[in-house]
C-alpha cells in the first residue's frame, strides 16, 4: 500500500511546501483538490499548485481529490494535465468525478450540469476525449454532450514503466452502483464511496473486498494495473492508523490518502506537523 496527503488548507506557497514536506518524510503522494466555491472554502487552482510542486519535488506522485470533469473542457484539461505530467517527470495521476453538486460553479452558474445523471454523461464524454487525445492522433468524438472533430493533442504524456504513454485516471465509483463502478473498471484505478446519503461514511474492509470482486470479474483481460483508492482522515494514534490500513490493504487498497477537511483544526501549521509525523509503518 501506498500514501498520499492532501495539502487541504493554506496558503498557496504552504500548500506547495507541504507538497516538498510530503516528499521529505516519506510519503508516497502529495494531493490537491478541485473546487472554486465551496461554502466560502478558500481553493487554488489545482493545476497552479501541482505545477509548483512538479518542479519542487523529484519522486512523490501528485494528483487532486478529485477533479470535477464534467464541468471542465476536456481537451483544456487533457493539455493541462500533459503540461503537468511532463514538468513531473510522469509523476502525475489523475483521480476523477461528477464533481460537488453544492460547489457554486456547478450550482450557480447557467448551462452547467445539474442533475447527476447528466454530470454522468458529460463524465463518459470527458473520458473518451482524455483517452484519445493522450495518443497523440487525430480523432474524433461524437458524445452525448460533447462533439469533437478532428482534433489532434501533442506532445502525448510520458511514457510509463509499463510502456503505456498515458496518465493514468482513478475514476470515482458509487458503491453499489454497477454502472458506476463499470466506469471505473475501464481505467485504472477506482476510488470507492458509499451511494446515495452514505457518501460520506468510510468504506470498511469488507465493502472494499466487494468492489474490487467485482472490478476483477468485469474488467477486461490484459487491461493493466488497476488501483483502489481510499481517502479519509486517519486515526491520530500510529498504532490505530496502522492497524486500520493493514486491514484495507488486506481487502485489496493500494493507496490511502490522509485527508482532512475541519478547517477549525486542519490548520496549515497542524497538516504540516502530521505531514512530518511520516505515513503508517506496515
Amino acid at each position: 500500500m501506498r500514501f498520499g496527503f492532501v495539502g487541504s488548507f493554506g496558503t498557496v506557497h504552504e500548500v506547495v511546501e507541504m507538497a516538498v514536506a510530503t516528499e521529505d518524510h516519506g510519503w508516497d503522494g502529495f494531493f490537491t483538490w478541485d473546487g472554486v466555491d465551496l461554502e466560502g472554502m478558500e481553493a487554488w487552482d489545482p493545476w497552479a499548485v501541482l505545477a509548483a510542486a512538479a518542479v519542487r519535488t523529484e519522486r512523490v506522485t501528485l494528483g487532486a481529490l478529485v477533479f470535477a470533469l464534467p464541468r471542465r473542457r476536456p481537451w483544456v484539461f487533457a493539455k493541462q494535465a500533459v503540461t503537468v505530467d511532463h514538468l513531473s517527470g510522469g509523476r502525475l495521476v489523475l483521480p476523477v468525478g461528477l464533481g460537488v453538486p453544492a460547489d457554486r460553479a456547478v450550482a450557480g452558474v447557467s448551462g452547467e450540469a445539474a442533475t447527476v445523471r447528466e454530470r454522468a454523461e458529460r463524465l463518459d464524454d470527458a473520458l473518451e476525449v482524455l483517452d484519445r487525445s493522450f495518443s497523440g492522433e487525430r480523432f474524433d468524438v461524437d458524445g452525448r454532450h460533447v462533439q469533437v472533430d478532428g482534433m489532434q493533442l501533442r506532445p502525448t504524456p510520458v511514457t510509463r514503466a509499463d510502456g503505456r504513454a498515458r496518465i493514468p485516471v482513478w475514476v470515482v465509483a458509487a458503491h453499489p452502483s454497477e454502472r458506476s463502478t463499470g466506469r471505473a473498471a475501464r481505467w485504472d484505478g477506482v476510488i470507492p464511496q458509499h451511494r446515495g446519503e452514505r457518501a460520506m461514511d468510510p468504506l470498511g474492509p469488507q465493502d472494499v473486498a466487494e468492489v474490487l470482486a467485482w472490478v476483477r470479474e468485469h474488467r477486461p483481460a490484459g487491461a493493466g494495473p488497476f488501483d483502489v483508492v481510499l481517502h479519509g482522515e486517519l486515526p491520530a494514534d500510529r498504532g490505530e492508523a496502522r492497524d486500520h490500513v493493514a486491514a484495507l490493504a488486506e481487502a485489496g487498497v493500494t493507496w490511502f490518502v490522509d485527508a482532512l477537511w475541519n478547517p477549525a483544526t486542519a490548520t496549515p501549521d497542524a497538516l504540516l506537523a502530521r505531514i512530518r509525523q511520516g505515513p503508517p509503518v506496515l
